[in-house]
Formats: structure tokens, sequence, C-alpha cells
């Protein structure tokens, strides 16, 4: 090699080095209070070096990395923005690609980022990611709301290669913890148990909570979870996440404890039976997964995820909602035109804005007068309503109520017409036997045609009947012998069914939101099975549980509320526990979006008083319950009645509910004041106790007045007992 060669050798070799000796690249994605940091390292991968706190001196989140001393071998490298698998990783993956040429490794190299402000409160990050060698991009989004400290997180994944590539892993969100200690509450239950609060503390190892069951998740869990830092928080105290991956169908959380005690966090899509494959040029965009911190404990992240979801992702979140009276209880299956009509006027009595009709309503050949038969022929039941549903709808209207009605689109009984139609539009295996979750099967929504019909279901009575005013939309059914014919005769894999299914539902979802977006929808899943921001996104409502006995509702509301705000949970006043009072059933249900399941005509004279009234109270405090904060102020799992405080955004209002939920005679019940939160100490308030029973008086002085610091520091003796098992007070700042 001669001397110029060789200069020219070392030139090359020393800006070749130069450039691969870059300063890492260190960026933020920031809420008001908290940051999320990632940092690249010498291979151009990215690392989230810090979660926590906002720095006050931003310039220092470059050096965050230099405080830890970790050995730094690859089998250390546990806190990846997005962990691949095939090369250097030995940790659970976030991202498995099988390549177009077989190869089964990966690697993910920063790229660039870029920040864009959607709205004064909104920015959305996006971080690019590619594989140097098969040129697969991931593309990772970071959408911060500030104010309320929410994040939302997913991942969009691109192929870039000549062939199609198999996604056997796509998670939403991989995510890093440092802390010595983490205490995970999952919910668990089962039909009319759901939402069953379980506390562990994490150890070495992985947790995992997901789901399998194609549809309504409430057998096993929802997609949701809690997770502590150092000890499990409370209402008040502590560090902890609020999770929900908005996506309703299968979901996977897995908990990583590493080798140095910290926490790996992988959420999304349940890959079992669902890898995705990508043609050249294709990409997949994976669930959302919403989170928000508190370092003050749940209460505070509560109100947080509260106000995000009201604002952002619940349809009409900050709009009304209508009270109802629902025909299910009172009539289940056996009903026609005349005891329906007859029911409207004791909605009508009631005072609610609506009367629902619920199941039975439909189907000829196979009439819907049981859950054996019927579902998928979406025809008036002749013999129940001879004169159709638009004669119920004008009846209704006479009464002085609107008129709404039950539907259950994506579910077929084999005893149907549709059924003996279509079984190519039923996710059902062709040579194998059928099982049946309540008598039915699932209509395969990965079918343009099958979307056309579950849309063309909601909309025929709509164009038939244009003045219905709200739907209850179920889903019952959970997907056995997962097969598509539709994705078989267009040669896509079976495995893509359950990405397919969820959102085929979300197309049909959109079409009806564009064509009715003033048209309120309960989202009904066998109670509480689909349970997602996902979901809410299309509808105003959710029913949490099947489950209406109203002390178990009490526990409910509990635990619902950490992650759902009150005007979203509806909440009926039903036969279910005939043993508590009226008053009991009602004042519990006034807690969320107000409801009757009941016969008027059965109420007793002095019930029906006092039903009305409730109701006329609702509609004098239910703005404050439904767009203000609430605080759990005691838990009815530690303490023999729980307490739920509701605050206006001005401290003016505030409505307070207590339920005994131990009947033990020898208990006193509430001997010290409970303490209130969110009031105003320097404003004085009066309180006053509503929802009295006819006959009965309050022990409590409506006169009085205190003021907001008292309140709060010393609280305030709602006089809970035996004798008085709810009781509802209404706080008012005095002018």
């Amino acid at each position: 090699m001669n001397n110029l060669n060789r200069f020219l050798f070392l030139l090359a070799f020393f800006s070749f080095s130069i450039m691969n000796a870059q300063d890492p690249v260190t960026f933020r994605v920031e809420s008001q209070d908290f940051a999320l940091v990632f940092q690249t390292d010498n291979l151009q991968r990215l690392h989230q070096s810090y979660f926590g706190p906002r720095l006050k001196n931003a310039a220092e989140y470059a050096i965050v990395t230099e405080q830890l001393r970790y050995n730094g071998t690859n089998e250390d490298q546990f806190n990846m923005a997005y962990t691949p698998s095939g090369t250097w990783n030995v940790s659970e993956p976030a991202l498995q690609v099988l390549h177009a040429d077989g190869n089964g490794s990966t690697e993910l190299e920063y790229q660039k980022h870029s920040v864009t402000k959607l709205e004064d409160n909104v920015q959305l990050t996006k971080v690019e990611l590619l594989d140097p060698l098969y040129k697969t991009q991931v593309n990772l989004f970071y959408k911060v709301f500030l104010k309320e400290n929410v994040f939302e997180q997913w991942t969009e994944i691109h192929n870039g290669e000549q062939g199609t590539i198999e996604l056997k892993k796509y998670a939403s969100a991989n995510l890093y913890f440092r802390n010595e200690d983490f205490h995970l509450t999952q919910y668990s239950g089962s039909w009319a148990q759901e939402m069953y609060p379980e506390t562990h503390h994490l150890t070495a190892g992985i947790k995992v909570l997901d789901s399998k069951l194609g549809t309504r998740a409430n057998l096993y869990s929802p997609p949701t979870f809690m997770l502590s830092f150092d000890a499990p928080a409370t209402e008040t105290e502590g560090k902890v996440i609020l999770a929900n991956l908005a996506w309703s169908g299968n979901f996977k959380f897995e908990f990583e404890r590493d080798r140095y005690d910290n926490l790996r966090l992988i959420a999304g899509a349940n890959p079992y039976a669902a890898e995705y494959f990508l043609k050249v040029d294709e990409s997949l965009e994976t669930p959302h997964l919403i989170f928000t911190y508190s370092e003050t404990g749940i209460g505070n992240a509560s109100r947080n995820l509260h106000r995000w979801a009201r604002k952002y992702q619940v349809w009409d979140g900050m709009g009304k909602r209508k009270t109802l009276l629902n025909n299910w209880e009172a009539t289940y299956f056996d009903f026609d035109e005349k005891k329906l009509v007859s029911l409207f006027e004791g909605a009508h009595e009631l005072g609610v804005d609506l009367f629902l009709l619920d199941d039975g309503w439909f189907a000829n050949k196979y009439p819907r007068n049981d859950d054996r038969a019927g579902l998928g022929d979406w025809q008036e039941n002749k013999k129940k309503l001879p004169n159709g549903i638009g004669y119920l709808v004008e009846e209704a209207e006479k009464a002085g109520v609107e008129f709404g009605i039950w539907i259950e689109p994506e579910m077929v009984n084999p005893k149907s017409e549709l059924y003996e139609q279509h079984q190519d539009w039923v996710i059902r295996q062709p040579d194998r036997r059928e099982f049946y979750y309540r008598n039915q099967l699932v209509l395969d929504l990965s079918n343009p045609e099958v979307q056309d019909f579950v849309f063309g279901v909601f909309d025929d009575l709509f164009t038939q009947n244009p003045s219905i005013g709200f739907v209850k939309w179920d889903c019952n059914a959970v997907i056995y012998n997962a097969f598509s014919d539709y994705l078989d005769r267009q040669k896509i894999s079976q495995s893509h069914l359950y990405v397919e299914y969820v959102k085929g539902l979300y197309k049909v979802l959109d079409r009806v939101r564009a064509k009715y977006p003033k048209v309120p929808i309960m989202l009904c899943s066998g109670g509480g099975g689909r349970v997602d921001y996902g979901a809410l996104k299309y509808y105003t409502e959710f029913w949490p549980s099947d489950n209406t006995a109203p002390v178990d509702r009490v526990y409910m509301h509990w635990d619902y509320s950490r992650f759902f705000p009150a005007n979203t949970m509806c909440a009926h006043v039903t036969e279910w526990s005939r043993d508590a009072s009226i008053k009991y059933r009602t004042d519990i249900a006034c807690m969320g979006k107000l409801g009757f399941d009941i016969d008027v005509e059965e109420l007793e004279a002095e019930e029906l008083v006092f039903c009305k009234q409730a109701v006329k109270s609702y509609d004098t405090y239910k703005e404050t319950l439904w767009f203000g904060d609430q605080y759990r102020l005691q838990s009815p799992y530690d303490h023999h009645f729980g307490s739920f405080q509701f605050v206006d955004e001005s401290k003016d209002h505030a409505i307070w509910f207590s339920y005994l939920v131990e009947q033990r005679y020898e208990i006193n019940y509430s001997v010290e004041p409970l303490r209130l939160q969110g009031l105003d100490p320097d404003k004085n308030y009066q309180i006053k106790e509503l929802n009295l029973f006819p006959g009965t008086t309050s022990p409590l002085d409506s006169k009085k007045i205190y003021s907001g610091d008292f309140l709060m520091k010393v609280g305030f003796n709602p006089d809970v007992s035996r004798a008085r098992n709810s009781v509802v007070l209404e706080i008012t700042a005095v002018k």
C-alpha cells in the first residue's frame, strides 16, 4: 500500500469512526408533571432512560444514565424502548418477526423522532426505528394529554422487505420502571362477578394477564390494571399507574422483574393464535395503551383519567345523559304491545326521559321467546308487535317519553333464518361440532358483507323509525372454533381472525357514528364484558354488570370508578335483590347513569312517591356527578360502609353517597366523621340530606354552616346505621 492509499484508508477509517461515535440522542415525552425519556446507545439502539417527575433542567435528562451502574452486557439490555427478538436480546420481546427469507432475527436502530402539537393540550411524538438489514420499520407513537398526565401509546409496524413477513408478536407498549418494589392490582371475575380486585407483590419472573375469548373479556378479566410502586397505593398516597388497553378483543399484559428488580411491562393485543402477515409495503397499527401516573395516590390518577375520558375518548363524553326505564326485569321475553304501552305510562310517571325495549322483540319463523332462537332475524315479531316498532315509538311519545331499543347484531342463534341462509357468515369450524355460549355463535366481522349486515341492523331501525332515542348494543358470546370462511376464500391466514374481527367491529361503529352522531348507545356485553376505551370511543355509556344487587354494585362502583367516569356507568334500580329497600337500591343507582328496571305498577304508593322524588333530585345534581371530580372517601372493602363524593369544578356544589355493606347487629357504623375532599377551604357550606323516604326526617341540621377547611380537616358524620343504610347528602356553598 503506497503512502497515498495508506492516507486515504486512514482518513476513511477515522471518518467512519467519527460517524459511529455519535453523541447519544436524548429526547423526552412530557406531560404537565411527568416525563418519559429516551436515549440512544453507541449502537443506535433506543433505551428508555427515565420515567418519573419532570426535571426543572431538561438538559439533565441526558446525564441520567451516568448514574446507573449496570454491567452493560447484552443480557442487561432490559430498558429498550421496543425490544426485538433473535439477535442480542434474551428477554421477553415486544416484537417478533419472521422475515421473508425465513430468518427470525430483528434489530432496531433509531432513525429520528418528531414532535407535533395537535392542540394546546395534546402533543404527539413519533419515533422511527429501522432494521438495517431487512428494512422492517417500527414507528413508536406517544400521544400526551398534558394537563391530565395521560399517555396514549401505540406502534406501527411496516414491511419494507421484498416479500411477506410474519409478525409473531406485536406489542403496543414496552415500558421500563426502576423501583425497589411493585404491587399489581388485577381485576378478575366472571358473569355477574366483574371487577373483583386482587393485589399481588410482583416477584422475579413474568406475571401475565390475558384473554383468549375473542369478544367479551369479563369471563376472565378486563384489559385493565393498576400498578403501585413501593407499596400498594391508597386513595391519597403512593405512586401508581392506572392503565387500560383500548382494544375490544384478546389482550396480553406481561410484567417482568429483571435481575436488578426493576420492572418491564409489555402490553398489547394477544398474539396467541393471531400471527399477522404483512405483504410488501403493508403496515399494522397496534391497539392503543392508555395510562396515567400519579405520585399522590389512586384518587388523583382516577380524576386525571376521568377528565381525559370525558373530553377526549368517550363518545359525547361532555354531553347530557338520559334516564330510562327498561322492561327486561319486568317482563323478560314475555310481553306484547299492550304490556309495553302500559309500561310507557310508568316511565312517564317516574319522570324518566326514555323507555328501553330489551331483548325479545324480533324474529318470526323462529320467534325470540327465549335465548335459544331468533337472534340474527331482525324483523319485528308479528305476534308480539303486530303494529311494529313504529307504533311503539309513537305511543311512547304520546306518553311523554322517548323510545329506545336493544340489539345484538354481532351474534346469531343456530335456530334462525340467518344461520340457515348464511352459515358462511358465522365463525365456526365447518367440519367440527359446534359449541355455544348462551345458545349463540358470533358473526364473522372480518367479512365486509357481514359488516354491511351488522351496520344494516342499526341503520334499518333508524331509517324506518328515525325518532328512536337510544340503543342498547349487546354482545354475549365468546368465539369458539375460530374459523372464517371469508378469510379462507380470500386466502388470508386464519390467524388474522382475532385482529380482523375487532377491526371489522370498529369499521361498523365508524359508519354508525358517521351517520348517527347524536344517538346515545349503551355498550353491553353480557354485562361488563367489553369495558375498554377502544369501544367507548363509540359509546356514550356501558353496562358494568348484569348483577344489579345493590351491595355488589357498591363494590363494583368502587373498582370501575378508578378507571371510568360516573357518566359512563349505567346503574339501574332493579328487582335483583328484593331484600334491599327501594331506597337503598335507588340511592346506589343514583351514583351512576340512573335507570330503572322495574314494573312501576308493582311499587307501593310510598315507593313510587320516593322514586319520583329521587329522579327529580337526581336532575338537580346529575351534572356534578357526571362532570365533577370524584373522591372515594372510604372503601367498602375495609369498612362497614363505603363512601363516595363528587365535587363540581367551581367547588360550589358536591354530592356525597354513603352505603352500608355490613349488617351485623353489634357494629357501631359511623361513630367518627369522614374527612371530605375537593372543597374550597375558604368557602362555607351547608349540608342537606336528599332522597328521604316518605314519612322520615333527617337527623342532620341543614341550616348549619361549616367551613370547607373544617369539613376537610375534621370532617362530617353522615350518620350511617342499620336504620340509615344509605345516605345521600348535598353540599352547597353559602353565597
